[in-house]
């Protein structure tokens, strides 16, 4: 995070490091009022009888003679305001700016030791908003990713027997996008997200700590509508088992309740478009407020069942490690968390004065209700700004006014869901978890904003 010297916050008196929107506006008023004064002086110097040369003077002040020498006297433009541009693109599909090219998915080097069974982490330090772009979307792969042909991809409906499914189905993607669609926004994270800080700092950036997470607009076909094509029984058929097409065979128990209420869908769009390739196209299960690996990929089959399967993924995998040597199962739901995400980790404050705090909050149980900023470690906290939309198990962006004293700041974020939750500190989840789990960590996240400027990724214990 940058800032200039002449930035207004260099002007900021306030008392307290959290301000208001008054606040706000009167430091950039006072930095609107410096520049305006600059160009009164220019003209009344004019007018004064300094005529032409202190305009002159003045112009050769807000325009510097170019380099090549060029006249001080005309208005040097830039050659995009002067010259032809590009064209329409010709390559079909547009790409960001040449100067937005740090922001991409990053790997960890060592993390595993194939890049077909590992992760990208997006970049949520350089993203606004809530929505995710598709080519930023995190990846978690457990045997590569593959392109599948549409044409060629089904997708089967059956049961443990057939008094659970009277009518086993096969469905191709054209039949899938005939039927009535949803769209709706959800964040999708990973369960192992933050799960190397369980015991000590291990990351320094947000992008690693946080980054298995992201938040789309999927379209697609409501599970449940397919089920009652294929004559589910209900009170039978109290589970579903989702299995995916890649080498790894994904498969994952849900809950039938999940899908009894709507919210579970087979998705085939995402942003607007068609699924990308590593997220899963053609087809995956979209399964809002439960952990990444249960919206199973490359979507194949639906089994419907009476019980759990306990498959591998969800008896050895994905299961929290207790103090004591136990470990709980299907605890696949994410509850409450957040992160700042600006200023954060491997950033750096320039100069003293005004920032916006920002960041995400999310809940696998409902909506963001409250976000709490602290710049003390948690002994003084102020209520955040939600911004719109706020959204059913999606991304929350919050934030906040703060004039960094140049003295060491310790940021922290605390949020609350409509089920009354609120986001636990690290003692407060380690005296029940311990500290040998991955998955499930929603800890409250310190950033310590260094005398220098610096960011760095801290705990408090």
């Amino acid at each position: 995070m940058t800032d200039s010297t002449d930035r207004p916050g260099r002007l900021l008196k306030a008392p307290e490091n959290f301000i208001s929107p008054d606040g706000v506006r009167t430091v950039f008023g006072q930095a609107r009022q410096g520049r305006r004064d600059f160009i009164r002086q220019a003209f009344a110097a004019a007018a004064a009888g300094g005529g032409a040369l202190a305009g002159q003077q003045a112009l050769a002040q807000a325009n510097p003679v170019p380099a090549d020498g060029g006249d001080s006297n005309i208005l040097n433009l830039p050659a995009h305001s002067t010259g032809l541009g590009k064209g329409v693109a010709t390559d079909g599909y547009g790409m960001p700016s040449s100067f937005e090219r740090n922001v991409q998915r990053r790997t960890s080097p060592g993390l595993t030791q194939t890049t077909q069974s590992s992760v990208s982490f997006a970049p949520l330090q350089s993203l606004f908003g809530i929505v995710t772009p598709s080519g930023l979307h995190f990846e978690r792969h457990h045997q590569g990713w593959w392109d599948v042909d549409p044409s060629k991809h089904r997708l089967m409906i059956n049961g443990s027997d057939n008094r659970i499914v009277s009518k086993p189905l096969v469905f191709t993607m054209d039949e899938l996008m005939r039927l009535p669609s949803v769209s709706r926004f959800h964040f999708i994270e990973c369960g192992a997200n933050t799960g190397m800080e369980w015991g000590n700092v291990a990351v320094p950036t947000c992008q690693y700590s946080h980054g298995m997470l992201s938040c789309s607009e999927f379209t697609g076909v409501p599970l449940k509508t397919l089920l009652d094509m294929a004559g589910v029984d209900y009170k039978r058929g109290r589970f579903v088992l989702a299995e995916g097409a890649d080498g790894s065979s994904m498969t994952r128990t849900i809950p039938m309740d999940m899908v009894e209420s709507g919210e579970v869908f087979v998705a085939y769009g995402q942003n607007g478009e068609m699924l990308r390739p590593e997220n899963g196209y053609p087809l995956r299960l979209v399964v809002p407020g439960v952990q990444g690996v249960s919206w199973v990929k490359y979507l194949r089959r639906i089994e419907v069942g009476d019980q759990p399967w306990a498959t591998k993924d969800e008896a050895v995998h994905y299961i929290d490690l207790m103090p004591g040597g136990q470990h709980r199962q299907y605890t696949s739901t994410q509850e409450c968390k957040s992160v700042i995400t600006s200023p954060s980790g491997g950033q750096v404050l320039l100069d003293k004065g005004f920032y916006a705090v920002t960041g995400l909050a999310w809940s696998g149980r409902g909506k963001v209700t409250r976000v709490d900023v602290s710049a003390d470690g948690g002994r003084n906290w102020k209520t955040a700004q939600l911004q719109g939309p706020v959204m059913d198990k999606c991304l929350t962006r919050f934030s906040l006014p703060w004039a960094w004293d140049g003295k060491p700041s310790l940021l922290q974020s605390r949020a609350m869901d409509s089920t009354g939750y609120v986001q636990p500190t690290y003692q407060q989840t380690r005296a029940v978890r311990g500290t040998r789990s991955i998955y499930h960590n929603n800890s409250i996240q310190t950033w310590l904003v260094q005398e220098s400027g610096e960011v760095k990724n801290v705990q408090l214990t």
